[in-house]
């Protein structure tokens, strides 16, 4: 984002820094009593976001969901169709004890076939229409269109469960332009044997931008169940892509009857009748069950125009592969080579076992999906947020599941992972602001950031620091395992170089506040930087899952000597961006107060060294329209963008 000028920024600050006793923040964390809150008391709205993408009313994206997304030794993820106890694949994770996760849980689902189309954004998203949970899988496609990806139209449903090969559902799956521009998605069934198989749709009218009808041929499914995968484990295709050989190509998910989790390829020449490759495209023993696969390039380091499936002979595209991993409902993705020849992925620098690679998010987030946004020259990255209070909590709301705001991708300047940062259009939602320059926080020092709306806030800091000399040593041990490392090391916890940043939804007694914040360690002679989302006092409710999340930076703070965050906050969302999106968490919150106060906004720094605060923005964020009825915003808006188009 570009930086203030000092002599405007002067004349315009109206930032109130109040200025805490360096006991302040390790009383926040002091453990008080909690009270369970019943669903009754919870019926109220105050936790519905302003400005994510969530449909009107009822369950969007996929199968339910209350278990956190984050690594534990046990996990029971219950589908409804299926129960699976997993206690020995995964990895490096140990439970704090004072985690309280519920112990019933359904696995979630990716947004579907997002796309650019004529002037228009589609999103499609798994969508109960008739109640706030998963219910019994047989889920629909719902629909909404956009100009800008902050303000959505709801249409009809593009596709409800009709058929004999998707009777039991019209689950996830993908939009790909044919050759001649038309759109057409590529989607799991649930047939009438309850099996999975791949099915193709196709727009009633390709002329019509909206899209609002779309047919499924009687030939499908296209893709029938092979004999070695599982009959419930074979799902998610991908968007579909050309080879130099002039057939298409498409991922899909598969779990072998061996217990191998794989990714396969299906070659087609006419996107009707495909063949499988004799080798994947990802295969594991030790994974599990992989799904929501997704296959892209990206330009070279540092170069943020996006890139479609085209062939290409540069030597600086790379590809990336993400897997969604049950067992850790967690997405992960790595770098490497794709040949198109051979249809296999190479990675650079990584392993077989996914649950090893960089992840999108270390938070509250799944079953992401990227698009190629043609209209901005783009790669966008849609995720999905489930709920994590309990599910008589989201009944009596009416509604369950959110979008991340979109975020743009591509390669760092170094190449070694991909940075995220929320789509530009995020920024017309900016209103009242409030900015400062060249602050310093003490040891122990809390500033409240007044001027702004604590409930919806877009809020940027770049920290300075000074020193690194009272950097904490850090175990080799601690590496592994980064959110752990921030339960044992949270805000409250008196550090050498950090804790620091931010405190959000915050009552005005600090009884109910959720901390984002950095740590510095030394390891083998070099520094670690540790970023945080603490949920323990996120709320004073006892019946929510509120764990804390972690992740590294992967910045040279002793080069740099500053770091910057970004933090959006959403009623019952928050998303952090640290180092400029090298590390991403979001977070679901349940803050009690909402209901009768409002929130307020914090910096601070629980070091023993002085941390200096080079620039803060802060501005409170107007309402995005999401749901407006019928076509009324793309009439209103896009009317040019439609005549451009043709």
């Amino acid at each position: 984002m570009a930086g203030l000028r000092l002599a405007a920024a002067v004349a315009a600050v109206h930032l109130c820094l109040l200025l805490s006793p360096s006991s302040a923040l390790r009383w926040l964390a002091d453990p008080a009593p909690e009270t369970a809150a019943s669903a009754t008391g919870q019926g109220h709205d105050s936790f519905r976001t302003a400005y994510h993408f969530q449909p009107a009313e009822n369950w969007q994206n996929g199968m339910e969901s209350k278990l956190p997304y984050s690594l534990r030794p046990t996990m029971y993820c219950s589908f409804g169709w299926l129960t699976w106890i997993f206690s020995s694949v995964c990895i490096r994770r140990s439970r704090l004890d004072s985690w309280r996760p519920p112990l019933d849980a359904a696995c979630g689902s990716d947004p579907n076939g997002p796309m650019y189309y004529k002037g228009v954004y589609h999103f499609f998203y798994q969508h109960n229409p008739y109640r706030a949970t998963w219910g019994n899988g047989n889920l629909s496609w719902g629909h909404s269109v956009s100009v800008d990806l902050i303000n959505w139209s709801a249409l009809e449903n593009a596709m409800d469960p009709d058929s004999s090969f998707d009777i039991n559902g019209c689950w996830s799956g993908s939009a790909t332009f044919l050759a001649d521009g038309t759109p057409a998605f590529l989607y799991t069934g649930i047939d009438a044997n309850n099996n999975q198989v791949q099915n193709v749709a196709f727009p009633k009218n390709a002329s019509d931008p909206l899209l609002r009808e779309w047919v499924k041929p009687s030939y499908n499914p296209v893709i029938a169940l092979p004999d070695d995968v599982v009959h419930d484990n074979f799902r998610d295709p991908s968007t579909a892509w050309i080879g130099r050989d002039g057939l298409w190509r498409v991922a899909v998910s598969a779990g072998l009857k061996d217990g191998t989790g794989s990714t396969l390829v299906y070659r087609s020449k006419d996107f009707r009748q495909w063949e499988r490759n004799a080798e994947p495209l990802y295969s594991s023993g030790v994974t599990g069950m992989v799904e929501c696969p997704d296959l892209f390039p990206v330009a070279g380091p540092g170069d943020q125009n996006g890139l479609d499936y085209t062939p290409s002979n540069s030597a600086a595209v790379r590809h990336v592969l993400k897997q969604s991993v049950m067992v850790t409902l967690s997405d992960y993705y790595v770098l490497g080579r794709y040949d198109d020849a051979a249809d296999t992925f190479s990675p650079v620098e990584a392993d077989n076992d996914c649950r090893t690679w960089q992840r999108f998010d270390y938070g509250h987030v799944y079953a992401s999906k990227s698009f190629y946004d043609a209209g901005k020259n783009r790669r966008v990255l849609w995720s999905w947020a489930n709920e994590s209070d309990p599910e008589a909590d989201y009944i009596a709301r009416g509604w369950a599941g959110v979008q991340t705001v979109p975020r743009r991708i591509w390669l760092s300047n170094d190449g070694k992972q991909l940075l995220q940062w929320p789509i530009e259009e995020i920024e017309t939602l900016r209103k009242t602001r409030v900015g400062f320059l060249g602050a310093e926080m003490n040891a122990g020092g809390m500033n409240e950031i007044i001027g702004v709306a604590g409930m919806q806030a877009d809020v940027e800091v770049v920290f300075e620091v000074p020193s690194l000399e009272g950097a904490e040593n850090l175990d080799p041990n601690q590496l592994l395992d980064p959110q752990r490392l921030c339960g044992e090391k949270g805000a409250s916890v008196l550090g050498g170089v950090g804790p620091f940043g931010l405190i959000v939804l915050a009552s005005g007694d600090l009884q109910e506040h959720t901390s984002v914040f950095f740590r510095v360690f030394r390891h083998d002679g070099k520094y670690k930087v540790l970023m945080c989302t603490d949920l323990r006092r996120s709320t004073t409710r006892a019946d929510v899952y509120k764990p804390p999340y972690g992740g590294f930076v992967d910045i040279d703070i002793e080069k740099e000597r500053s770091i910057s965050l970004r933090t959006l906050v959403d009623h019952s969302v928050v998303e952090s961006y640290g180092g400029g999106g090298r590390t991403v968490i979001t977070a679901r919150a349940y803050p009690e107060h909402v209901a009768t106060a409002n929130s307020r906004l914090f910096m601070f720094n629980n070091g023993t060294g002085a941390i200096k605060v080079s620039k803060l923005d802060a501005w409170e964020l107007a309402p995005a329209k999401v749901n407006l009825p019928g076509d009324g915003l793309i009439t209103a808006a896009s009317s040019m963008h439609l005549r451009e188009a043709y």
